[in-house]
């Protein structure tokens, strides 16, 4: 087995998403186990005795970010007995996509408030604990994660949630959780706004060695360390941060892999323009140097653009999530997230993230492109050949990393994986009757995949995995599902006559594709970011990025672009710069 990898998560929305994929880790370890095919002991830490399984991860977070949980990690604060009334007072809803959260109540109560029931700890499978080596020489106070204060059905709707530890049901190691105090997580000031903010940071001994001390903890106890997840925000001070994480992965852990994944939220308040401006140098920048960092670099993200005008969030046919809410397009991701690493987390496989990284980045093209379908349309009674089969003109899925959506039927390379299918034996033709498809003659789910990306892709390279296990959807995951959709996540002909019961897993397809849709979508950003005013934007360059080496980054993006050109894409690049 390729072994154990680090995740890293580096702001407030990277947290979103963690938070939400560490909840689809402990549904599955809830799940029935027999058959699963993902290894927990690759993301998790085994837990011994009292000690319950947690997330081998390390968390950057700024002052306030973070509710109830104590800065070390260490556990929810203690709650406060009060037996008065309690008012609710909310707030307007912030700028960035996030939702109203309560500063008071979520309910007016007038009885005592009492402590939190105890989460139940992660299960962790035979063969996963002994996979995960010496897990168990950790101190043994470990953290629980608070409990919401909102009851369910709030939580689902994420009418009162907004941040990521308000939905966070597992387990952190007491050296989870850094908090920067430097600044503040909201406000009108005291912000890490710009990239060159968070490299100062980076520069600052005393966080330095906090990271260090925390990477060199989750190491130490691996039996063999195969990289480091890093989960960024792209659109903030953390994107420099990030720049500088990365470097230090890559100096100090020379041929591990590193699969980082820059994160934007959809941006609902783009009407101030230095926060907009802001964005778009944070993310130019940080998508070069978190890539020339990385092994593999990949933005996510469900708004339909980084530049400068805002495009419409991506929709999905079988979701009816609100694009505002953080906590509604971080569990899209995550559920993405979690098919997308798929390949170096099986137990079948000796793929590792290295290997994964190799597939991909060849000729210079360390950034990829990630696609999924959430949850993938197959119907009830249907064999993979036939649903395959109608979407022979066009693959069903959507692009989440915030490019003008086109039809693509060309790509260099791609992994994809596919899971929620059952890998019956395809069902053959009478004797002397002819397949209807190509995909119906196909011996195995794997095979019929692979034939299928070949006719929707010819020349290009591709690796496909089928999984069994689903994603599972359990809370605090938000049911924000169509009602054509059953219990295990499969397409209905029409909505049942009766109240449909919660959806607790679904198929989901995804992809990760080195792809000329790239070539658009830095392009573009490089020539939205070309067009300002640098000397208007004297406050971002005083943060601590040199105006010489902003234009070297931008000249960098430039040329990353163009690693993706085709012979349309050259032509009209050259266009351009002779009208230029």
């Amino acid at each position: 087995m390729p072994g154990e990898a680090v995740t890293l998560q580096l702001g407030q929305y990277a947290g979103c998403v963690g938070a939400h994929w560490w909840g689809l880790q402990a549904a599955a370890l809830r799940s029935p186990a027999d058959g699963a095919e993902l290894r927990a002991a690759a993301l998790l830490r085994a837990g011994g005795g009292r000690e319950a399984a947690t997330p081998r991860l390390v968390a950057l977070e700024l002052k306030g970010g973070v509710g109830a949980l104590r800065p070390g990690g260490a556990g929810p604060e203690a709650p406060v007995a009060w037996a008065g009334p309690v008012a609710a007072y909310l707030d307007r809803a912030s700028a960035g996509g996030s939702a109203p959260r309560d500063t008071g109540s979520h309910t007016a109560r007038t009885k005592p408030l009492g402590p939190a029931p105890p989460r139940d700890p992660l299960p962790v499978t035979p063969q996963d604990a002994g996979a995960s080596g010496r897990a168990s020489a950790a101190a043994p106070g470990v953290a629980l994660a608070p409990a919401p204060l909102v009851a369910p059905g709030e939580v689902s709707s994420g009418a009162c949630v907004q941040l990521w530890s308000d939905y966070l049901n597992v387990h952190l190691h007491p050296r989870s959780l850094y908090v920067i105090r430097q600044y503040m997580h909201d406000g009108d000031c005291g912000c890490l706004e710009a990239f060159g903010q968070g490299e100062s940071l980076l520069q600052d001994p005393g966080c330095l060695e906090e990271l260090e001390d925390r990477l060199h903890f989750y190491v130490e106890e691996c039996d063999y360390l195969q990289g480091f997840q890093v989960l960024c925000d792209l659109h903030n001070g953390f994107s420099g941060v990030g720049a500088k994480v990365t470097e230090l992965l890559c100096d100090e852990y020379s041929g591990k892999g590193i699969l980082t994944w820059g994160l934007t939220p959809v941006m609902s308040n783009m009407g101030d323009a230095q926060k907009n401006l802001y964005r778009l140098m944070n993310t130019a920048l940080g998508i070069v140097r978190l890539s020339s960092h990385s092994s593999l670099f990949c933005p996510l993200s469900l708004s339909g653009s980084l530049g400068i005008k805002p495009q419409p969030p991506v929709a999905f046919p079988y979701i009816n999530y609100n694009a505002s809410l953080n906590y509604h397009s971080s569990a899209i991701l995550a559920a993405a997230l979690d098919t997308l690493t798929a390949p170096y987390r099986l137990h079948s496989s000796q793929g590792s993230m290295m290997h994964l990284a190799d597939t991909l980045n060849f000729s210079g093209r360390k950034v990829v492109a990630a696609w999924a379908s959430v949850p993938f349309p197959a119907r009830c009674g249907y064999s993979l050949p036939d649903t395959l089969c109608a979407y022979q003109q066009d693959v069903p899925w959507k692009l989440l990393s915030s490019c003008r959506e086109q039809k693509v039927s060309h790509c260099f390379a791609q992994s994809v994986v596919l899971r929620g299918i059952c890998k019956e034996s395809p069902t053959s033709s009478r004797p002397g009757e002819l397949p209807p498809s190509p995909l119906h003659a196909c011996g195995s789910t794997e095979q019929i995949l692979q034939c299928y990306l070949h006719a929707a892709f010819p020349g290009a390279f591709s690796t496909a995995h089928v999984l069994e296990q689903p994603c599972h959807t359990l809370p605090p995951y938000p049911q924000f599902f169509s009602p054509l959709l059953t219990r295990q996540g499969f397409l209905l002909n029409k909505p049942p006559g009766y109240s449909s019961a919660a959806v607790e897993s679904i198929p989901v397809l995804a992809a990760l594709q080195s792809s000329p849709v790239l070539h658009t979508l830095l392009y573009s950003l490089y020539k939205d970011v070309r067009k300002l005013n640098m000397g208007r934007w004297a406050s971002f360059f005083s943060a601590g990025v040199e105006p010489d080496d902003f234009q070297e980054a931008l000249e960098e993006l430039r040329t990353l672009s163009q690693c993706y050109e085709t012979g349309v894409e050259a032509d009209e690049s050259e266009d351009e710069a002779d009208s230029d």
